[in-house]
Formats: structure tokens, C-alpha cells, sequence
């Protein structure tokens, strides 16, 4: 079979993108010839375009010819004027629910029991909360010396993770949406893969106080140290050697069993995207999310600018009228956030996803969207809140990966699938993230830090559904234990960053 010059996605669409470069004078089918070279991945005009109008792509408007294009000329994000965001006021909900979805190859997977309830957790470890940047220096010196003379004796323990994170003090606590820093640290300080098990440190004179991070029964000298309450910083590392060594000895006894796919959650994000995401690594994770809803899994997908045009979209898969004004609700918020900072949606998109021939944030959140499947949305939260629901859930988040990674682990995923069509090392300490990539290229070029390529999608060599399916079985043997996706071996973690939309004093 030969292999496709470009690749179309709605008979309506006026454009295709390039598979692989298409070189000056290339005739890609009856009529239309290439009036310059291609790069990979870009847009190559089907037909003449006047001014004014409409450029289409996967069935949708991108954008508007800034002056007239002619047919074989490539497109860029130079040549199209923003259209107007879709209107949320007018939704409709619930009529696109689709509940045929594939059957899952299997229903179970290895987990260990979140002994705090919720979700199960993927990884064993101890994590280690803080209420201020302040302990950070100390903690990461006391962190360092448990992994070298404490884990060693426990070998059913994966790691140690400090969250450390820039909040706590310097900031407005009692501004309205100081809950947001909040909720996330108080989420992140049980997340289900630390066991049961609570490590608090605190500095004693800063504005997040341990009462606000803790529940008043957790607050015990088990759970909670003060270093200010130290004499120096001997008294300082003895005392966390002592707690942690205690607490690791508790995780230690944990065992995986088996569990339901309900008992699992995983999280959907994307992050140096191209204009090959939308057409192999999104969709074939979407259809592993759909396998994952069918077998009874929860599965959260966010990033606010990267739906905000597609959101009419969502609101017809959203299962009732509750959840689709709280979907509503959260594009508004975050409209208003963007209009305070005086931009909009449009400072979304990167250098690397324009050069990876995404013209506008229109184009990017069409295929970032295709990343949830086709399940109903059963549920919409707020950054960092914890599911009620079971299913595909759509969790409002900033679309930085350093920002909705956090929140994501926050509202409880054990797990994280990353697709990106221009690479990046991107990875969480707290949870597994596996990388899909979009293209053939991004593989070969990044064989030990790429876990799925989807590449092979565009090439015609797989289907969305074999790419989805090998995904899929990733994502069980990964959160199974059985396997480490590239970014845990190699302990590729982020900072933290927790979204913080509140003043800073």
C-alpha cells in the first residue's frame, strides 16, 4: 500500500496537512499542486480561499483568510484572523451520549487499596507534605539522607517524594481563590499512592498553617513537624529521620491485589503538540479512554484554552444539564481570568506547536479534544477537586503541563498518559506518566524517552483502535507494577508548580 502524502479529516475541510514534507511542484492529488514547499505536519490550502474566508479543518473553522489563498499554497499562522470563541450560554447538553464504546481486553489490574478511600494507588510511596517554601532547603537535605540510609530497608517502598511547592507564605490566604492553592495541597497531602500515610512539615510562622493543609484529628506529633520548634538543624533531620522511618516501616507491609478497573483513575494530558496529535496520538488515547469508561475506569482529560473552542462539543456529551453549566461555568471563570491578565485564549499556542504547524489555538484544542474519546462526561471539577463520579471526567485546569500535572494528581490520578508531537521530558514524582507520541519521527529520534509512538497512524501502517489498544495494556501493565514508563525510570519529575490565581502580597 502506498503510503499518504497528506492527511484529511471532514470531506468539508479545505486544507490537509503534509504526512512528511512536500516538496515545491508535488501534485498530492487531481489538481492540486504544492506552490511551496511543505513542512511536515503543516497545512496545504485544497482549493483557492478569498479573503475573509473561512479556513476548515476537521470539519471547524480555524480561522479567516487574512488576504486571498490560491489552491496548493501553505498555510500558516500568519494568514488567519482568530474567530470569534463559541458562545457558552447556549449549549446543548446530553445529545450527543455515546455508550457504544469498545470492550476493554481486560477488566483488572494490580493495585494497592487506598486505605483513606477513593481511588487506588499505583506506586507505594511516601510522600511528604509542606505548608511553605521555607522547609524546602531542610527537607530535600533529610529526603536525601532517607533515601540513601532508610529506603534501602524497606523494599516494598518505590521512593520518597517531598511536595515541595513555592506557596505558603507571601501570599493572600483569605482571597477567594486562595481555595484553589489550598484545595490542591490538601488533595495532593493524601493522594492515593502515599498508602495511608501522613508527613507534614511545617516552618511555624507562615500563612498556610498546618491547621489549614490537615484535617484537626491528623494533626499529631505522628504526623507533624515544626522546625521552628527545633534546636538547630541536627534536631531538625533527626526528627524526620525518626517520623519517616516510622512510616516507611508501615508502608512496607503493603501488597498489591487485585482490583476492578472502577478502582483506578487516570489522567489525559497533551503538551508540545503538533498538527499530527489531533490525527494519531490523541484520538488512539481517546480510544483508550473509552475502553477504560467501558471497563469501568475513571478518566480525567483538562486543559481550559485547549477545549474552549471545541466546548459546545463537550456540552453535547455532557450527561445532563447539572453537569453542563458546571462546564459552562468553568469557561467563564477562566475567560475572566484571561480578560484580568489582558489576553485571551489566542497566547496559548508555542513557538514549538506553530512550527509543529498548529496555526491557532482553534486548531490545537480541535485535537487536543479528540484525546477523551467519544464517552459521556459524567462530571465536571474545579482545579484540584476530587471526583464523585465514575467515567470520563472533565477537570478544569490551566493548560501548562507544569500546572495541570499538579492538579491533576491533586484531584487523585494514579497515573498519567502524555501525548506530544514535538517531544518533551516531562514526568510527575508522585505518579507514572507514559508518553505517546504523534509522529514516526518524534520515536527515532527519542527511542528511550517515547513509551507509545502513534506515529504509524499517519503512515497508514495501524489503526486508531491497534494504537489505542496497545496503549491501553500499557496503561494496565504500567499502573500494574509489571512495567516503568521512561519518564519513572529515569525519575524525569517536574517541580511542582500549584496553580495559585490569587495575589501574591
Amino acid at each position: 500500500m502506498k503510503a499518504p502524502i497528506f492527511v484529511k479529516i471532514k470531506d468539508e475541510d479545505n486544507v490537509a496537512i503534509a504526512v512528511h514534507e512536500i516538496k515545491q511542484g508535488t501534485e498530492i492529488m487531481d489538481g492540486v499542486i504544492a506552490r511551496h514547499d511543505i513542512p511536515q505536519a503543516h497545512k496545504i490550502a485544497l482549493c483557492d480561499i478569498s479573503k475573509d474566508q473561512p479556513v476548515i479543518r476537521y470539519g471547524v473553522v480555524l480561522g479567516y483568510a487574512i488576504d486571498d489563498i490560491k489552491k496548493g499554497d501553505w498555510i500558516n499562522e500568519f494568514m488567519l484572523h482568530l474567530p470569534t470563541p463559541p458562545d457558552v450560554d447556549n449549549m446543548k447538553f446530553a445529545t450527543n451520549l455515546v455508550t457504544d464504546l469498545p470492550e476493554p481486553p481486560v477488566t483488572t489490574w494490580e493495585g494497592y487499596v487506598n486505605p483513606w478511600g477513593g481511588p487506588a494507588g499505583t506506586r507505594n510511596i511516601l510522600g511528604i507534605s509542606t505548608t511553605v517554601q521555607c522547609v524546602t532547603g531542610v527537607l530535600n537535605v533529610a529526603v536525601e539522607k532517607m533515601k540513601k540510609e532508610l529506603l534501602p530497608k524497606y523494599p516494598n517502598v518505590d521512593d520518597i517524594v517531598p511536595i515541595n511547592h513555592a506557596y505558603g507564605c507571601g501570599v493572600a490566604i483569605n482571597a477567594p481563590e486562595a481555595k484553589v492553592p489550598i484545595r490542591a495541597l490538601r488533595n495532593l497531602s493524601k493522594h492515593p499512592n502515599f498508602g495511608g500515610q501522613l508527613m507534614v512539615v511545617g516552618l511555624g510562622c507562615e500563612k498556610f498553617t498546618v491547621e489549614m493543609l490537615c484535617e484537626k484529628a491528623d494533626i499529631t506529633p505522628e504526623n507533624v513537624i515544626i522546625l521552628q520548634e527545633k534546636k538547630g538543624f541536627d534536631e531538625m533531620i533527626q526528627a524526620l529521620m525518626e517520623m519517616a522511618d516510622k512510616k516507611l516501616a508501615i508502608l512496607n507491609e503493603r501488597k498489591r491485589v487485585t482490583l476492578p478497573l472502577s478502582d483506578l483513575l487516570i489522567g489525559m494530558q497533551c503538551g508540545g503538540s503538533d498538527a499530527f496529535s489531533g490525527v494519531t496520538a490523541n484520538p488512539s488515547a481517546g480510544y483508550a479512554a473509552d475502553m477504560l469508561v467501558k471497563g469501568g475506569a475513571t478518566v480525567m482529560f483538562s486543559e481550559v484554552t485547549e477545549v474552549r473552542d471545541g466546548v459546545y462539543l463537550l456540552g453535547e456529551r455532557c450527561v445532563n444539564e447539572e453537569v453542563g453549566k458546571k462546564l459552562a461555568a468553568e469557561m467563564k471563570w477562566y475567560d475572566n481570568y484571561l480578560d484580568a491578565g489582558q489576553v485571551d485564549r489566542s497566547a496559548n499556542p508555542t513557538p514549538g506547536n506553530k512550527k509543529g504547524g498548529l496555526a491557532n489555538i482553534v486548531e490545537k484544542a480541535m485535537g487536543s479534544i479528540a484525546k477523551s474519546g467519544t464517552s459521556p462526561i459524567v462530571e465536571v471539577l474545579s482545579p484540584a477537586e476530587k471526583p464523585t463520579k465514575k467515567g470520563l471526567i472533565y477537570a478544569a485546569t490551566p493548560a501548562s503541563d507544569i500546572v495541570c500535572g499538579p492538579c491533576q494528581l491533586a484531584s487523585g490520578i494514579g497515573l498519567q498518559v502524555f501525548m506530544t508531537g514535538r517531544g518533551t521530558p516531562y514526568g510527575l514524582a508522585i505518579a507514572p506518566v507514559i508518553k505517546v507520541c504523534s509522529r514516526n519521527e518524534m520515536k527515532e529520534m527519542w527511542q528511550d524517552l517515547i513509551d507509545i509512538n502513534a506515529g504509524p497512524v499517519a503512515t497508514g501502517e495501524a489503526t486508531i483502535a491497534e494504537i489505542g489498544t496497545k496503549l491501553f495494556m500499557e496503561i494496565i501493565d504500567v499502573a500494574s507494577g509489571r512495567k516503568q514508563s521512561f519518564a519513572e525510570k529515569y525519575k524525569l519529575h517536574n517541580d511542582l508548580c500549584i496553580f495559585n490565581p490569587a495575589p501574591i502580597t
